[in-house]
């Protein structure tokens, strides 16, 4: 893990395209913000967990019975 300091408006850059910067330093939180295109998902990594969880608990719910059926009706 990279650990780097920064400070209020300072900014850290990721490849040509991902730009963070420092927003706002509050007590014990740092508003972030975040410049990329359009095409790179951004969440925060809660949100991120319950996606890739959900993903994984409908992928499971597809039975091979399913997908049988569904290939022979091609």
């Amino acid at each position: 893990m990279l650990v780097l300091s920064r400070k209020l408006k300072e900014a850290i850059q990721i490849g040509d395209n991902i730009e963070l910067k420092i927003i706002a330093i509050e007590g014990d939180q740092v508003k972030i913000g975040i410049e990329a295109p359009r095409h790179v998902e951004i969440h925060r990594k809660e949100v991120y967990l319950a996606i890739q969880e959900e993903n994984s608990a409908a992928a499971q719910t597809v039975s091979v019975d399913v997908l049988k059926g569904f290939l022979k009706g091609q």
